[in-house]
């Protein structure tokens, strides 16, 4: 309770302070004659200021004032979506590639709450995005008036912060104020609220865009605290088995160049969560896998075993950590992260370090080569000895024999067709594990998915944000055949904007996980997992004018793999059937501790202990 009360209270008070500092946030003075602009042409100026290059959308009443100046304006590009929860997962996909601010457009009401399911993902994994949502006009707020929700409270627990724009002279620096607080300390999405009447394009403005914001209450930390970094670096040097626990604040803090150097120095091994994969490569040898419920046993095991444990940006959380009581129960720790409520919220800490992650891993390697010990003979050979143990495990081992195309093999496949380049978005379920497993990034921003949230029918959307962001580059979305449907209808923008995205269904007639925890845990009782009413997804692919293929027998899968990815201007949906009772291993049940895992009954038929 201790630690849970004063998380929440640094977070209290980091919020209280934001919501003061907005209120002080100038801008810039200027003598420059302003031009003359109504609010809704204020939003797409704002946006072109901004440097946005890409808005997802979805027009409605309460934005046409917003797409009426975009359409006159023209040099804004607008991705039409088939669901505001597209547009949503298009920004974060954008976002998540590019390292930019994602940027979507909905109207009120329900454009506004459609969208609420792709800003908790962005929110739970820290991306920066602007969301722009029409509202009522603000004469009629409060008297339910058609397609009028409360978007700021309904947004307030998933969102960094939310504004309600109610003056048009208030809206540059208000969309100012959204981009700064969505890009800086610990990115996340903000809701930006514009009523109706607040673009009317008969009322016009000296329009004034603030270059600088400043909050006196509002101020993330950059560098970390030189002594915390110093003690940091003498509890490294005295480690007999350190292990690096990584996560996606290394991706999202453009740290993985000082991650890999600190790493290669030391000489330590490394882990990664699901989001932290491709910040350092996963095909180096110091490179342990991912942890975690479904991670490696040489990750797992190192972790229980680790007498120091050096976290970056990562947040702890319950599918990495399993029972805390368990985790890491010889360990030091050392947390390095952007946002200081992140420190100790789940897991006690020894040396908390709170600063941008690239300046913190700078200031630690400098500190560590001035300090080493100049002997070639490493501290640490003997706990690769251990690891190189586990690691004759192969945990990731599984029955390729049968006539069935196995997932894993699927993944394999993929991998090998497209030597690793690809930008692969993920939606959420058994075919996301397989591809963290099976798919090794070695460099960072590679890999799409919602890890926090765990949003089915992110993938293609997010996919379609990575395309448009890097329109040469090879970008695919791996699925099941349930989390497809969920934003199916995207295949018309793909075909509407011409994007040559290859999607890789493998298709198990199940919710794959569902029926998986069900199998394990409730005595096979497949209640309401299975999916007896599926379409023939190439006949539907073929009907929104794209190429479909459907793939039946192991021996194919590289050759079609290899038609599919030829065709660089066409989209291809790659039906591949596989086994429907292939499982995901390791795995870790809930409650369970990283030295408890269930491993492939291909290797063992116990749980280790």
């Amino acid at each position: 309770m201790h630690l849970g009360r004063s998380a929440w209270l640094r977070g209290w008070i980091h919020r209280r302070s934001l919501k003061v500092a907005l209120t002080e946030a100038q801008p810039e003075d200027t003598n420059v004659a302003a031009k003359e602009l109504s609010g809704a042409e204020i939003v797409i100026e704002a946006l072109i200021d901004e440097g946005v290059e890409y808005v997802f959308g979805y027009p409605g009443g309460a934005v046409l004032h917003i797409y009426d100046a975009l359409f006159k304006r023209g040099s804004l590009k607008h991705i039409l979506v088939r669901h505001e929860q597209a547009a949503a997962h298009a920004a974060d996909g954008y976002a998540r590639a590019t390292g930019h601010c994602g940027v979507c457009l909905v109207t009120s009401g329900p454009g506004a709450t459609n969208a609420v399911t792709g800003i908790a993902t962005a929110y739970m994994d820290s991306i920066p995005m602007v969301i722009l949502t029409g509202q009522v006009p603000t004469p009629v707020i409060g008297s339910d008036a058609f397609q009028e929700v409360d978007t700021v409270g309904i947004t307030r627990p998933c969102v960094k912060h939310n504004f309600l724009v109610k003056d048009v002279k208030d809206l540059a620096i208000t969309i100012r104020k959204a981009f700064y607080i969505a890009t800086t300390g610990r990115p996340g999405p903000v809701v930006v609220d514009i009523p109706k009447d607040v673009t009317d394009p008969g009322i016009k403005i000296p329009y004034v865009y603030p270059r600088e914001i400043k909050m006196r209450s509002y101020s993330p930390v950059e560098k970390g605290h030189h002594g915390q970094i110093k003690r940091a670096v003498d509890l490294m040097l005295q480690a007999k088995r350190p292990v690096f626990y990584t996560g996606g604040g290394v991706v999202l803090g453009e740290g993985s160049a000082q991650l890999t150097e600190l790493v290669r120095t030391t000489g330590f091994p490394i882990t990664s969560t699901l989001m932290g994969l491709g910040a350092y490569p996963m095909t180096d040898p110091q490179f342990l896998g991912m942890l975690g419920m479904h991670g490696t046993y040489e990750a797992n095991m190192a972790m229980h075993e680790t007498d120091v444990l050096i976290a970056v940006g990562a947040r702890f959380d319950d599918r990495v950590t399993g029972k805390i009581e368990h985790f890491c129960p010889h360990a030091q720790i050392v947390h390095i992260d952007v946002d200081p409520s992140s420190i100790a919220k789940n897991v006690k800490v020894d040396i908390p370090i709170v600063g941008q992650v690239a300046s913190v891993l700078a200031d630690m390697l400098r500190l560590y080569q001035e300090r080493k010990p100049k002997s070639s003979e490493s501290p640490v050979a003997d706990w690769w000895t251990k690891i190189a143990q586990w690691r004759g495990v192969e945990c990731l081992k599984y029955d390729g024999s049968g006539p069935a195309i196995k997932p894993q093999f699927a993944v394999e496949t993929l991998y090998k067709v497209t030597k690793g380049e690809l930008y692969l978005a993920s939606d959420v379920g058994q075919h996301q594990m397989f591809a963290a497993q099976f798919y090794p990034f070695d460099q960072p921003r590679r890999w799409i998915n919602s890890g926090g949230l765990g949003t089915m029918g992110y993938g293609l959307p997010a996919a379609i944000g990575a395309q448009l962001a890097y329109p040469d580059a090879q970008v695919a979305c791996i699925t099941g055949d349930a989390s497809i449907l969920m934003c199916i209808q995207e295949l018309a923008t793909c075909q509407q904007y011409q994007l040559p995205i290859k999607v890789l269904l493998l298709n198990n007639g199940y919710m794959g996980m569902v029926r998986q925890w069900q199998e394990l845990f409730y005595e096979s009782r497949y209640s309401h997992s299975y999916v007896d009413a599926l379409p023939d997804f190439v006949k539907l692919s073929e009907s929104f004018g794209h190429v479909g293929m459907r793939i039946e027998r192991p021996e194919d899968l590289e050759d079609a793999m290899r038609e599919a990815f030829a065709m660089k201007d066409r989209f291809v949906f790659m039906d591949v059937i596989v086994d429907p009772t292939e499982n995901v291993y390791p795995m870790i049940a809930a409650g369970k501790g990283h030295h408890e895992m269930h491993l492939s009954p291909s290797l063992s038929d116990r749980e280790l202990a």
